[in-house]
C-alpha cells in the first residue's frame, strides 16, 4: 500500500511539472517594475509566511459565515437538503453497499482505509507542500497549503461535530436513528466520516490546479473510493459521507478563493504574459 501511495505521488508531482513543461502560455509574472522579478524567499523564511498564511486560511473560514451573502445561505440550504435525502434511505443504501463489499477487490478496500487514515493523508499533504518548498515550485507549494488549511480547517469541524452528534455506527446494527453524544465511544463517531474529510480536502485541492477534465475525472476516481470503502465497511451512512464530502468542497473552494484574493488585486503592478504560436511571440503588460 505505502508503494501505491509513492506512485500516486510521484505521478501527481509529474502531472505538475509536465504542466508547466507543456503549457503554450507562460504564466502570468507579476513584476513591481516591468525590469526585475521579486526575488524568492529562502526556506526558512517561506515555512514562516506559508505557516501564517494557513493560519489566516483557517481563521477566514470559520469567520466567513459573518459575512455570507444570499448565494452561500442557498448552498448551505442545498447541502442540508441534500442530506436529509439520503438520511432518509441510509438504511438501505447502507444494505446495499454492505451486501456488495466481498465482491470489492481486495487492493482496493485496503487502499480506501489506508488513504483516508490521518496520519496517511497529511503524509501526502505534507509531502507535496515540502516538494514545491525545496524546489521552489510556487504552483506545488501553494497546493500543499491550500490541502494542509483545508484538512486541517474541515477536519477540526468534523471532529466536534462527532462528539456533538454521536450517531451510531451502522456496524453497530442500532439503526440509522441511534444517536449517543459526548460518549466517546468510537461506535457513536458516524457522523460526519474524518477520513472523507481528508481526502476530499486533499482531492478538491488537487483538481483545482488542472484545467484539462481527464486529469480532474482521473483525481476524483481516486477519491471516491475512500467514502464508498466507508460505507461498504459499515463505518459510515451514505449521509455522513455526502455531508463531509460537501464540507471539504466549500472549505477548499472558500480557501482557494482567499489565498488568491490578494493575488489577483495587487495594485501597482503589471502583470506581464507571454504568448507564443508557430509564427509569433507577443508580450502583454496588464495594469
Amino acid at each position: 500500500m505505502k508503494q501505491i501511495l509513492t506512485l500516486m505521488l510521484f505521478f501527481i508531482s509529474n502531472l505538475f511539472f509536465s504542466q508547466e513543461l507543456d503549457s503554450i502560455e507562460v504564466d502570468t509574472l507579476i513584476v513591481e517594475d516591468s525590469v526585475a522579478l521579486p526575488k524568492k524567499n529562502s526556506i526558512g523564511r517561506q515555512l514562516v509566511v506559508d505557516g501564517k498564511q494557513i493560519v489566516n486560511n483557517i481563521a477566514h473560514s470559520y469567520l466567513s459565515p459573518l459575512s455570507w451573502e444570499k448565494k452561500n445561505w442557498v448552498d448551505l440550504g442545498g447541502v442540508a437538503l441534500g442530506t436529509v435525502i439520503f438520511y432518509s434511505v441510509d438504511h438501505d443504501t447502507s444494505k446495499f453497499f454492505r451486501e456488495r463489499r466481498d465482491k470489492v477487490p481486495n487492493v482496493i478496500q485496503k487502499f480506501g482505509d489506508y488513504f483516508g487514515g490521518p496520519q496517511n493523508n497529511y503524509g501526502i499533504t505534507s509531502a507535496i507542500y515540502l516538494t514545491g518548498l525545496f524546489t521552489k515550485n510556487d504552483k506545488i507549494r501553494d497546493t500543499g497549503v491550500l490541502m494542509i488549511s483545508s484538512a486541517t480547517t474541515a477536519g477540526l469541524l468534523q471532529t466536534f461535530s462527532k462528539t456533538l452528534v454521536g450517531r451510531a455506527r451502522p456496524g453497530t446494527e442500532k439503526g440509522k436513528f441511534y444517536f449517543k453524544p459526548f460518549s466517546g465511544d468510537a461506535d457513536y463517531r458516524s457522523f460526519p466520516s474524518g477520513h472523507t474529510v481528508l481526502v476530499a480536502t486533499t482531492m478538491f485541492s488537487l483538481a483545482k490546479q488542472f484545467s484539462n477534465p481527464w486529469v480532474k475525472a482521473g483525481i476524483y476516481s481516486v477519491g471516491i473510493i475512500t467514502p464508498l470503502s466507508r460505507v461498504w465497511d459499515g463505518a459510515h451512512f451514505f449521509s455522513d459521507v455526502f455531508l463531509s464530502a460537501a464540507i471539504s468542497y466549500f472549505v477548499v473552494e472558500g480557501t482557494y478563493k482567499y489565498m488568491n484574493r490578494k493575488k489577483d488585486k495587487a495594485p501597482g503592478k503589471i502583470a506581464w504574459k507571454l504568448n507564443m504560436s508557430p509564427n509569433m511571440i507577443g508580450l502583454n503588460g496588464v495594469f
